[in-house]
């Protein structure tokens, strides 16, 4: 990011060079928005086709019925829809990625903490999705040409991610545009196909079960929630993309529409196959669903290609602008990092048998810690600053926001406590104690008054 480096932090709001125009991202003030509301829906709906969400299903079966699953995944969608839009106003309105955002309550070094827990989960979800869609691909090259070499297959995808990723937004968002429809198409192929090979089992396994809708009900909510806590961080990093003239009433549909489609078919579809062979290998899932050869390379292929727009989108541009933010790097040379990053995430052993449970409760430990950056953000914008913001401030390394807010850091930290003792629900846990902790220290604590300016 040269443009910090050599620009006054005035002549950086103003951003004289169209970095976007020139194919270069940048954390300045977005003055190109890229993407109409119909391109936001199907952007978000390539980029929530998560292999993730499919081992959340798997993780539910012998805990809730068909009925109860199909509820919360509901519930969940809608919270997400609504704590997206919540989140993501300050960089739909000023044009500012996450990492400036959160400048003003965490301060410019200590947003290192926020960055840090946002791209971790990202980069485990992107080596351990990268290996799912490597494994498509090489079970397709084995059905159709007896080359079997996975290893391979998953060095050359995650370099075709990388190339992909250093275009930039212009790049995702075409390729989320294009390949919408076909991911639309496939998993209602994929749901039909499980149904038709499995309803006796489904019905046994699934329907005919008593359930709950008591407490792992909802923490069932959480999980399918949690998949998406990382981007209800970093939301502005995309919302900035997002032409100027929606509502947050209508934005908060766009989200939970464009999420619930793909949630509900992968969760569902986790939930049925597990339930009914107690394969929980999505590979193997769908070869064993789909007893036509042309329609099984199709399927897989349709993995591949949907670990690309979810990786893309959700797991390649957080830590990205996170390494451009710390170590002012260019975004291209960020990607590069991110992707090789990837490779060292193990995902080979996050995708065996008894993985599952252990993604779940990964994705209630991060959720525990994203949970009360997220209350710590919509304080700090909507009670504190009432929705108004110091671009001024939010660049200047030496102003009032520089160094650590501790009281950021204090609520979060306290949020995250109180989360880990409910790891059920981590992330609803954590929102109270840590946006209340933080609204207190700042209108009380002397050390935060500059951070109150």
């Amino acid at each position: 990011m040269q443009n910090e480096q050599v620009l006054s932090p005035s002549e950086l709001i103003d951003d004289p060079v169209d970095t976007k125009a020139a194919g270069e991202e940048s954390l300045a003030p977005q003055k190109t928005r890229i993407m109409g509301r119909i391109s936001y829906l199907l952007a978000w709906f390539g980029g929530c086709v998560s292999i993730g969400t499919f081992a959340m299903g798997s993780s539910i079966v012998g805990t809730l019925n068909l009925l109860q699953a199909t509820v919360a995944i509901a519930i969940g969608c809608f919270i997400i829809g609504i704590a997206l839009s919540l989140n993501g106003a300050a960089g739909y309105k000023y044009g500012i990625p996450f990492m400036v955002q959160a400048r003003s309550a965490f301060g410019f070094a200590g947003t290192r903490f926020p960055g840090l827990v946002r791209a971790v989960p990202a980069i485990v979800w992107y080596g351990f999705q990268s290996w799912i869609g490597a494994g498509a691909l090489n079970a397709v090259s084995s059905t159709m040409f007896g080359f079997d070499n996975l290893i391979f297959f998953f060095v050359t995808f995650q370099l075709l991610q990388i190339g992909l990723s250093i275009f930039g937004f212009q790049g995702i968002k075409w390729l989320e545009n294009i390949g919408s429809g076909f991911i639309l198409l496939s998993l209602v192929y994929m749901f039909y196909s499980v149904i038709s090979k499995y309803g006796d089992e489904i019905t046994t396994n699934l329907v005919n079960i008593e359930g709950t809708w008591g407490a792992p009900f909802w923490a069932a909510t959480m999980l399918f929630l949690g998949i998406y806590s990382t981007m209800m961080l970093n939301v502005s990093d995309y919302s900035r993309e997002l032409k100027k003239g929606t509502g947050a009433g209508l934005l908060s549909i766009i989200y939970a529409m464009s999420i619930l489609p793909c949630t509900l078919f992968m969760g569902l579809i986790g939930l049925m196959v597990s339930g009914a062979t107690g394969v929980s290998d999505p590979i193997q899932v769908f070869s064993s669903a789909v007893d036509n050869t042309p329609l099984l390379v199709t399927t897989l292929l349709f993995i591949a290609f949907a670990q690309v727009t979810t990786n893309v989108l959700n797991n390649v541009v957080p830590p990205t602008y996170i390494l451009m933010d710390v170590f002012k790097l260019k975004f291209r040379t960020a990607t590069i990092v991110v992707g090789l990053a990837a490779f060292a995430t193990f995902p080979w052993e996050l995708v065996k048998e008894e993985s599952s449970a252990g993604l779940q409760l990964f994705v209630q430990t991060y959720s525990a810690f994203l949970g009360p950056i997220f209350a710590v953000l919509v304080v700090d914008y909507f009670l504190l600053r009432n929705r108004t913001l110091n671009l001024e401030h939010l660049y200047n390394e030496t102003g009032p926001y520089r160094g650590v807010n501790w009281a950021a850091i204090i609520a979060s930290l306290l949020g995250a406590a109180v989360a880990l003792t409910f790891s059920s629900i981590s992330w609803y846990a954590s929102l109270i104690p840590a946006g209340l902790t933080y609204y207190l220290l700042m209108n009380n604590w002397s050390a935060c008054a500059r951070f109150r300016s």
